[in-house]
């Protein structure tokens, strides 16, 4: 029974060839542009994440309970204890690629007579190196050998009239009271693309800072890991050999407040144009489908006069809705990857993003989950929007139907 009404519904759809094809190409479109805006949005989360990883965020932080709340204001209550079995742990864990002990400092950096506040983050130049692979600007990166060997943030070292080997002296309170001065030579400048993080920020040795602050230990342990898409089974790995209250782990996506909000409003805006395509394509092929009905009134009452069920029209007016999803769909979906594949190798010129001073090239980053939505973008209003005209035309009175057009 399914076969037959298959067929004729086939056969219904290539009677009328230009409205077929309309209502085709409606699904089709529908399908391309949610692939294609959904994947350079997919395109944009991918590039915001590994742009925070690759400059230093790593993919996990482990600290003490509380430091990202008061860690600046009793940094010496928060130390990670130096060189710890604990330590090791974490190293051995699953798909970890390098563990750099960090210590965060603060305070007011020198060059002449200009004094500017800032904030460092220092670490073991070796496993620094590997977690900031597109972070140096010019010149070098720190060496374990130069122990007085700093990074500047490029706004920073402009702000401070450096350049490549040019001293700067660093003042810090200590945690007991007092203060601390010492020198550090620049080796280069970085860029995160985020101004104003570049125009405070300094990166040194783990020993300079130490010897800067009196202190022992580390606030930090950044992560890095050879799979970005692996942070969450390495997180449940750790949280299950750390005492929860003596470490606290926090993945990127949890550093990242601007990723965040990105996902949520990139996402929003997303689902909104989904419906806005979904609710055209349903009263165009509506539309469309209501036409077919009434072009073909007089066959259907025919068809009801010698015996055959109203189901049996209402399906078969159902099944043309869902084949015109099915072969739209997968017409959008090809040129849809295919149409991705093109832009991306010729790439999208981006104008530099708020609070970033630096444009870039865009792609779009297609996935199965897309692929997905998109095939259910096309099918679901395709049939949604035969259903009606579908009903009507299985409720139509067979005598006033046999009389239509005469």
């Amino acid at each position: 029974m399914l076969r037959s009404e298959l067929k004729l519904a086939v056969r219904d759809l290539t009677r009328n060839r230009t409205r077929t094809l309309v209502s085709l190409s409606a699904v089709a479109f529908g399908a391309i542009a949610l692939l294609l805006a959904g994947g350079f949005i997919e395109w944009i989360f991918w590039a915001i994440g590994e742009a925070a990883i690759r400059t230093g965020l790593g993919h996990v932080h482990i600290s003490r309970p509380g430091f990202r709340e008061g860690g600046f204001a009793d940094p010496q209550r928060f130390l990670l204890p130096d060189g710890s079995a604990v330590l090791g742990v974490v190293r051995g864990a699953p798909d970890v690629e390098v563990v750099s002990e960090r210590l965060a400092l603060s305070g007011l950096v020198s060059n002449g007579e200009t004094t500017l506040a800032f904030f460092a983050d220092a670490g073991d130049p070796k496993a620094e190196g590997e977690l900031n692979k597109d972070l140096l600007l010019k010149g070098e990166n720190l060496d374990p050998m130069d122990r007085h060997g700093i990074l500047l943030g490029h706004g920073l070292a402009r702000a401070l009239g450096v350049d490549r080997g040019d001293t700067v002296s660093f003042i810090v309170s200590l945690p007991g009271g007092g203060i601390n001065a010492i020198e550090g030579r620049l080796r280069g400048t970085f860029s995160t693309q985020v101004k104003a993080y570049d125009d405070r920020a300094v990166r040194m040795s783990l020993g300079l800072a130490r010897d800067l602050l009196r202190v022992k230990g580390s606030h930090t342990w950044v992560v890095g890991l050879a799979d970005t898409e692996r942070t969450l089974e390495t997180v449940g790995y750790l949280r299950e050999r750390l005492p929860a209250d003596q470490f606290e782990l926090r993945t990127w996506i949890d550093q990242s407040d601007f990723y965040q909000k990105s996902v949520v409003l990139l996402s929003r805006q997303l689902n909104l144009i989904t419906l806005l395509m979904g609710v055209i394509m349903v009263l165009g092929i509506s539309n469309t489908m209501t036409m077919s009905v009434l072009e073909r009134t007089g066959e259907i009452g025919t068809v009801l006069a010698i015996g055959t069920p109203r189901g049996s029209v209402l399906h078969q007016f159902v099944l043309q809705g869902l084949l015109l999803g099915v072969i739209g769909g997968a017409l959008g979906l090809v040129i849809g990857f295919a149409l991705a594949e093109i832009i991306s190798w010729v790439g999208i010129p981006m104008p530099p993003p708020p609070g970033r001073d630096t444009g870039y090239s865009a792609e779009i980053m297609l996935t199965p989950r897309l692929a997905v939505m998109g095939a259910i973008l096309a099918v679901v209003p395709a049939t949604v929007a035969s259903l009606y005209p579908a009903w009507k035309a299985s409720r139509l009175p067979i005598v006033d139907a046999l009389r239509h057009n005469r």
